[in-house]
């Protein structure tokens, strides 16, 4: 057995500049550069060393920086904050106190980036490597201990202790359907076939959801590690990593990690002389969210149209090509190093009862702190918006999150000291799903809310089954109807009789979770339903057709600012009075609340 080589020396002092999607768009390669440049003007190549990471989490704050041995954190970091953090890294090293990390205006500084509220619940497995190891290099990978686990289950674990062990830790599949990863292998393991393939499926459609893409862009060899002991693990001998061609820095350091671990002899024929081998290749899906699904993905791989098929037979008996296919997603995958190297029962020390381990969460929407999020299964949803995301980021109080992806659940602030796992959110509705979680505050309308992602989802139905393709269609007509302002009597008793209708029905669990949003909204949010037909009001005032502007009269100025930028004349007034607005003339296009220096115009 050829282990690989984890001695590669580290410089001293080193600076990890974020180089994930959200702060390359901002312009952390820039920022890069300019330390290499000052270093390399300073000859200080070989004791310091700038390091281009994958996502360090905090997406909130980038271009994120972390600084020398003691992780000095530096957010949304500039040009011009470069500047002066070279000094500091060229000079003494102190920290430069007006860079640092405040929560707020004023208040005391974080140095570490281990210290802010951010990450203080987190437990990182999965994102372990991410934002400290270069994802571009294999050397770094084996610094942080990538392949460590391989070599290992290569050298000394048959194919039957690595399936007990992963099954003994407890790790359910993290793409959504939550099914046992242990008890999934060992079907594809028993099954009959001279070929079998294991798939990584990377196609990450939902709106808002990142997790996947940083980690492959973050630490991509973690994910083929995962699926080299997978394939150990059921005999499969060729796999595909099917990835949406819209994360084109991900397919490119996927590409490269490949390519880097089959020269160094960790992919390919007789893996480290073990006897064993696995190849991988990439597909790029066209952004098809259907293709999430296992059989449609696999209809893609083959070169068809991404649509479902009925089940059984499952793909772990015939897959791809007809063949024994075991697909596992990115976040699956990249636990299994982990469990291997630390053993099962570390890991189902993690979590709750039937929820080991840790979970990632796209944390978004009307939090101080939006990012991803890795923490032990069994925070409360109360503990994730308020701890960890820092609470509401305006005025208003967090009303609601929605949870598991489009076609999630919708909870109410109410239940927000419900456990975060598999079986506690699906006794409310919700569901853990790949993991995003947007939360909402009362300006949001849980009403335009549901429609927002009905939308998405009807939209991304493949069509081939009538409840989904038809039933998702006349809900979308009716919800949509409801927000501007036409919803009539008996319109929540047809949501809720089509929603079960396409729950109970569809033929893949997509179909199936397609009316969530609006079961959720329907059972903790009726009363907005009932404003908006009955009453014809939103009190969120976010649908237009239901919302007018009025003018404060004590704020009115008589300024006539508003007037001159109406762009239907809906505005009167005799000069510096009281201005008015016409309502049957109003479009309601908001310019007048938007232009007005004084606040005096608002939207009833």
């Amino acid at each position: 057995m050829i282990a690989p080589d984890t001695s590669t020396p580290r410089a001293a002092y080193e600076v990890r500049v974020c180089a994930g999607s959200a702060c390359v768009a901002n312009g952390s390669l820039q920022i890069a550069q300019r330390f290499e440049e000052a270093i390399a003007r300073n000859g200080l190549a070989g004791s310091v060393r700038v390091i281009k990471t994958g996502c360090h989490g905090l997406c909130a704050r980038g271009p994120v920086v972390v600084v020398g041995p003691d992780g000095v954190f530096y957010p949304a970091v500039d040009l011009d904050a470069a500047d002066r953090i070279i000094v500091s890294v060229l000079g003494d090293r102190e920290p430069v106190e007006p860079l640092l990390f405040r929560e707020s205006p004023g208040a005391d500084s974080i140095a570490r980036y281990a210290d802010v509220p951010f990450n203080a619940r987190q437990q990182r497995i999965v994102l372990r490597n991410c934002g400290v190891i270069d994802p571009e290099s294999l050397d770094s990978a084996f610094a942080a201990g990538d392949y460590v686990a391989l070599s290992t289950a290569l050298a000394t674990m048959t194919p039957e202790q690595v399936i007990e062990m992963v099954r003994d830790s407890g790790l359910r599949g993290r793409g959504g359907a939550g099914f046992s990863t242990g008890m999934k292998w060992q079907l594809a393991r028993a099954a009959e076939g001279d070929l079998k393939y294991l798939c990584c499926n990377a196609d990450e459609g939902d709106p808002g959801a990142f997790m996947d893409r940083a980690v492959l862009e973050g630490d991509p060899h973690a994910v083929l590690e995962g699926m080299a002991l997978a394939a150990y693990a059921i005999g499969a001998s060729e796999g595909y990593v099917y990835v949406r061609a819209e994360y084109p820095l991900a397919v490119k350091r996927l590409r490269k990690a490949i390519a880097d671990a089959e020269a160094r002899g960790l992919l390919g024929k007789d893996i480290m002389g073990s006897g064993f081998s696995y190849s991988v290749s990439i597909r790029e899906g066209a952004g098809a969210f259907v293709c999430g699904e296992e059989t449609a993905l696999i209809a893609s791989v083959e070169g068809r149209r991404g649509m479902p098929r009925p089940r059984p037979p499952f793909p772990t008996t015939s897959g791809l090509w007809n063949r024994p296919t075991c697909i596992n997603n990115v976040e699956t995958l990249a636990n299994i190093p982990w469990i291997v190297a630390n053993g099962a029962e570390a890991y189902a020390a993690i979590g709750t009862g039937n929820s080991k381990g840790t979970k990632v969460f796209a944390l978004t929407g009307h939090v101080h702190y939006t990012g991803l999020v890795e923490v032990p299964m069994g925070l409360t949803v109360r503990e994730m918006v308020h701890e960890i995301g820092g609470g509401s980021s305006s005025e208003r109080p967090i009303k609601a999150v929605q949870i598991g992806g489009p076609s999630g659940g919708c909870l109410p602030a109410s239940l927000f000291d419900t456990h975060i796992d598999y079986d506690a959110l699906a006794s409310v509705g919700a569901v853990v799903g790949s993991g995003g979680l947007v939360a909402v505050d009362k300006s949001t309308c849980m009403v335009e809310f549901a429609r927002y992602f009905l939308a998405f989802t009807q939209d991304e139905s493949c069509g081939k089954c009538v409840p989904c393709r038809i039933g998702t269609k006349r809900m979308l007509e009716i919800v949509t109807r409801i927000t501007e302002g036409h919803g009539q009597p008996g319109d929540i008793e047809t949501l809720e009789r089509l929603g079960n209708l396409v729950r109970s029905t569809s033929l893949c669990a997509l179909g199936g979770t397609a009316a969530n949003p609006v079961l959720t909204t329907l059972k903790y949010f009726r009363e907005e339903y009932e404003e908006h037909i009955s009453e014809k009001k939103c009190r969120a005032h976010a649908c237009g057709a239901l919302s007018t502007y009025a003018v404060i009269p004590e704020k009115c100025k008589g300024c006539g600012v508003c007037k001159k930028n109406c762009p239907v004349n809906a505005i009167s007034s005799v000069i510096k009075e009281q201005y008015t607005i016409d309502p049957d003339t109003c479009v309601k296009c908001g310019i007048c609340e938007a232009k007005c220096p004084f606040d005096a115009i608002i939207r009833v």
